[in-house]
C-alpha cells in the first residue's frame, strides 16, 4: 500500500516503545488512587507513594490478554457495533461547555441541547454510536448530571452508547443503569454495552477520578478508552518524536492496570496530542499536528494489536465556515484512512472543543458519510464491470438511458443531503444558500421528525426511579 504519509518501520515503532518503556521503568506514573495503588502493589510493582514503576515482561503479559477486537452491543441488537482490526465507528463530539448557533451567538448548553443531540444521532444515516456529554449542562446540578446524561443516551436513543467517566460513583451509577437497560446487571458482566473516555493528566499523571472510573468500569467488562492528550511544547515535548514516546507510555500504563483488574477487559488505545499554538499559549486542534499524530497512533496501536482511537471532525474555528471544514475533513479523513476504530469527535466541534453546533453536526455528519462511501472497495467482479454493457454500447455511444444505469442510479454514488451541486442559476434561485444556512433549516427538520425508539416502559419506569432515587439520597 502506498501514502505519502509516514509510514513508521518495526525498528521505528520499537524506538518509541523502548522509549516508553525507559520511562515507565525509570520515572514512572503517578496515579492518584490507593485502591489502584493497591493494585499494582498486589501484583508485584515497584510502587514508591503514589508513583508506579513498570517492567517491561509486565506491560507485555498485560498486552498479551487485552483484546484486539470486540462488540458494543446495543438495546437494538441490529446496531450493535465491532471495534477493532478493520472495523470502525464514528462517534459525535464530546465535552463541549457551549453552543454556537449558526450566526456565531455563544451560549452555555442545557440539558434540551444535549436531548437534541441524542435525537440527532438517533436518526442519523453515519453515527455509529451516541456519545457522553456532547454537552455540558449548564442548567443541571453538578453532582448528579452525569445521570441524566446517561438516562438521556439510553431512552432517547437505540444504539449503542458511551458511559459515564467522571469518578467512581459516576461510573458504578452507569453501570447500574446499563444494567436495568439490559435486563440485570449480571446479563453485562460479559457483554460490553458501553465505551467509557479514562484520560490521563500530561504528563505522567492519572487522576484519581479516572482510575477510579477505569476500575470500576473494567471490573464489570465495560470498555475503556485510555487517552493521552498532550499539548506539544506545554504538558508534553515540542517534537512530536518525544510525544510519540511519552503519550505511549502513559497509555500503556493505564492499559497495563485494566488487565490487572479483568484480564481481558476491552480497551482502545487512544490519543488526540496536538501542537500548542506558540502565539497564544492554546492548543490547536486544526493543526496539521493532529492529523499527523493520529496516523501514527493508529500504526502504534496496531504494533500492540489493539483497537485505536482519535478525534475526528476537529477545527479551531468557531463557526461552520471554509477553515472549519478543511481541517474536519483532513482529521476525519486521516482518521478513517489510518485504521482508528473508534472515531470521537466525528461531528459538531468548533473552537478547540469550546463548542458544539448542531449545523456542523449535519456537515460534519454527511462528511462522515462522504469519507465511509471513499473507503468503501470496489468489487471488480465480472458482473461490477460488465464488460456486455460496454461493448453494447460500443464506440462513440451514452449510458445516460441504458437500463443499467437507470438500475443503479439511485445506489451506485454517494448522494449528499447538504452539499450543493446545483448550477449558479439553481443557486440564486434558492436564495445562494451556504452550507451552514442549508445546515440551520435541517437541523430544525431532523428534530420534527425525530421518535423516540421503543422501550419497555417498565425499564423506563426503573431508569427514571433509579436517578430521581440517587439525586434524593
Amino acid at each position: 500500500m502506498y501514502d505519502r504519509m509516514q509510514e513508521l518501520t518495526v525498528q521505528q515503532m520499537e524506538k518509541i516503545h523502548n522509549a516508553s518503556m525507559d520511562l515507565l521503568k525509570n520515572t514512572g506514573v503517578a496515579f492518584n488512587d490507593e485502591e489502584g495503588l493497591e493494585i499494582f502493589r498486589s501484583n508485584g510493582f515497584k510502587v514508591e507513594g503514589s508513583i508506579v514503576f513498570f517492567e517491561e515482561e509486565q506491560v507485555k503479559k498485560a498486552l498479551e490478554t487485552a483484546p484486539r477486537r470486540f462488540t458494543v452491543h446495543a438495546r437494538n441488537p441490529e446496531k450493535s457495533v465491532k471495534i477493532g482490526e478493520d472495523d470502525f465507528v464514528f462517534l459525535p463530539g464530546y465535552g463541549a461547555p457551549f453552543v454556537m448557533d449558526a450566526q456565531g451567538n455563544q451560549r452555555q448548553a442545557t440539558m434540551e441541547d444535549y436531548d437534541n443531540f441524542c435525537k440527532l444521532i438517533q436518526t442519523s444515516p453515519y453515527i455509529d454510536m451516541n456519545g457522553w456529554m456532547m454537552v455540558e449542562p449548564a442548567d443541571m446540578p453538578h453532582d448528579t448530571v452525569h445521570m441524566d446524561l446517561s438516562l438521556s443516551n439510553m431512552l432517547l436513543c437505540d444504539k449503542p452508547f458511551m458511559g459515564s467517566p467522571v469518578s467512581k460513583q459516576g461510573a458504578l451509577d452507569g453501570i447500574e443503569m446499563a444494567g436495568i437497560l439490559f435486563g440485570g446487571k449480571e446479563n453485562i458482566m460479559d457483554k460490553t454495552v458501553s465505551v467509557s473516555l479514562i484520560n490521563s493528566l500530561s504528563p505522567l499523571q492519572f487522576a484519581d477520578e479516572m482510575i477510579g472510573s477505569l476500575i470500576e468500569l473494567s471490573r464489570h467488562n465495560q470498555a475503556v478508552v485510555v487517552a493521552s492528550l498532550i499539548m506539544a511544547g506545554g504538558s508534553g515535548p515540542v517534537t512530536l518524536d518525544g510525544v510519540l514516546a511519552l503519550q505511549n507510555a502513559e497509555i500503556l500504563a493505564g492499559i497495563t492496570l485494566t488487565q490487572l483488574v479483568r484480564p481481558g477487559a476491552p480497551v482502545i488505545y487512544g490519543s488526540t496530542s496536538s501542537a500548542m499554538d506558540m502565539k497564544t499559549g492554546a492548543l490547536s486542534i486544526g493543526a496539521p499536528e493532529l492529523s499527523k499524530n493520529i496516523h501514527l497512533v493508529a500504526q502504534m496501536a496496531r504494533f500492540y494489536n489493539l483497537p485505536a482511537r482519535s478525534g475526528g471532525g476537529l477545527t479551531d474555528s468557531l463557526c461552520a465556515d471554509a477553515q472549519a471544514g478543511v481541517e474536519s475533513a483532513l482529521a476525519l479523513s486521516t482518521a478513517a484512512r489510518s485504521g482508528i476504530n473508534f472515531i470521537l469527535h466525528s461531528c459538531g466541534i468548533l473552537g478547540s472543543y469550546i463548542a458544539m453546533s448542531f449545523e456542523k453536526f449535519l456537515v460534519d455528519e454527511e462528511t462522515c458519510g462522504l469519507v465511509r462511501s471513499m473507503l468503501k472497495p470496489l468489487a471488480l467482479t465480472d458482473e461490477s464491470i460488465d464488460l456486455d454493457v460496454i461493448k453494447e454500447v460500443g464506440i462513440g455511444g451514452q449510458y445516460l438511458t441504458h437500463p443499467k444505469t437507470f438500475q443503479l442510479c439511485r445506489t451506485e454514488f454517494f448522494m449528499p443531503q447538504l452539499y450543493s451541486r446545483k448550477n449558479p442559476d439553481a443557486w440564486i434561485k434558492d436564495g445562494k444558500k451556504s452550507i451552514d444556512m442549508i445546515a440551520e433549516d435541517k437541523v430544525a427538520q431532523r428534530l420534527a421528525t425525530y421518535e423516540k425508539p421503543e422501550i419497555d416502559p417498565a425499564i423506563e419506569k426503573e431508569l427514571t426511579e433509579y436517578v430521581e432515587k440517587r439525586k434524593n439520597a
